[in-house]
């Protein structure tokens, strides 16, 4: 298992055993394994319920326990494994000894906050990663994410060597994503009134489609693809990203007023104008991905598949009403820019 292929020939599709599979990226994973025919297996605590296909098999376990946690995987074996859930060095320790010998490939899913907070892009795969966090850290915050995924791809590696692929996804959004980002600006664009878009239009926005990176997870089993990918999707204006999301009334509220009134990237989310910390995270280099076969839908189709999916759904807004409001009456308030003669 996990022998390289011949130039022009595929895997045929196997068994698979994931690692999460219930939440938005790991079902969208299952989802696609078990379209492309795979047999997929999920291992995961089962804490919460799911609505996979009744056909996925469900094994139950906790890595934060250790070796005990993965006794269900004993004695099994499956062409690939998919760790969607590794978030610490050991838990990516606990399923890496657990699964040696008994898959073809470890596909490790990572993230592009390997590389820290570049101010500038473009960031390919030879990028700079942040140091790795200590084994010890098992707390995973917005500060030892980034070092937490360094230390588990390096687990990865030295364990699985040759057999290991390392997946580094932009912004993953799409229908199913919790997290109130990408989707805050898809359901407030379609409220009435006046809209903050944040500077001037000219910084960029780049996210990547959770189907498209699913896609690919099947391009890699079939191709036994080994080694590190930069995955992100096409690069926005955010003057296009606003006219896409059909907003009648944007005002542009300049950069020094947002930064003046204290917001974070909590309340303006994904905006990263140009210079600032994680700037360059918005130029994801994913040309050796694309080569090798990711493809990327348009981002009118994402944007019409996240819109459907919020339709009835309760929403709060990441930026308080009351400080938009503020923020728009403020920028209103500027003098208009001087036009020079004859333009």
């Amino acid at each position: 298992m996990g022998a390289a292929l011949r130039p022009g020939h595929s895997a045929a599709p196997g068994a698979v055993l994931v690692l999460g599979g219930t939440q938005f990226v790991g079902r969208a994973i299952v989802l696609a394994l078990r379209a492309a025919g795979h047999a997929v297996t999920v291992l995961n605590r089962g804490q919460s319920a799911d609505d996979l296909p009744a056909d996925v098999q469900r094994l139950r376990g906790d890595r934060d326990t250790g070796a005990a946690g993965l006794a269900a995987l004993a004695g099994r074996r499956w062409q690939a494994c998919v760790d969607v859930s590794g978030y610490t060095a050991a838990q990516v320790g606990a399923s890496v000894q657990a699964l040696r010998g008994q898959v073809g490939r470890y596909v490790f899913i990572s993230a592009v906050s390997v590389y820290g907070s570049p101010t500038h892009g473009p960031v390919a795969e030879l990028h700079p990663c942040l140091p790795p966090a200590n084994a010890t850290v098992t707390e995973v915050d917005g500060q030892t994410y980034g070092p937490l995924k360094v230390a588990c791809e390096q687990i990865v590696q030295q364990v699985f060597g040759a057999s290991a692929t390392l997946l580094r996804p932009q912004v993953l959004v799409g229908p199913g994503d919790t997290w109130n980002r990408y989707s805050h600006w898809v359901r407030r664009a379609a409220q009435p009134g006046p809209m903050l878009a944040p500077g001037q239009g000219d910084d960029l926005l780049q996210v990547l489609d959770v189907r498209d990176l699913a896609q690919f997870v099947v391009t890699v089993l079939a191709n036994d693809l080994a080694g590190v990918y930069n995955l992100a999707g096409p690069r926005l204006s955010w003057r296009a990203f606003i006219t896409l999301l059909g907003v009648r009334q944007p005002v542009w509220v300049p950069a020094a007023l947002l930064q003046a009134a204290a917001l974070d990237f909590t309340q303006l989310p994904l905006w990263r104008p140009a210079g600032s910390p994680r700037a360059g995270l918005m130029d994801v280099d994913a040309r050796r991905a694309l080569a090798a076969g990711l493809r990327l839908r348009e981002p009118v189709s994402t944007l019409a598949d996240v819109r459907a999916a919020c339709q009835g759904q309760s929403w709060t807004p990441a930026l308080a009403p009351d400080l938009e409001a503020a923020l728009i009456q403020r920028a209103l308030s500027l003098p208009s820019p001087a036009v020079p003669d004859g333009v």
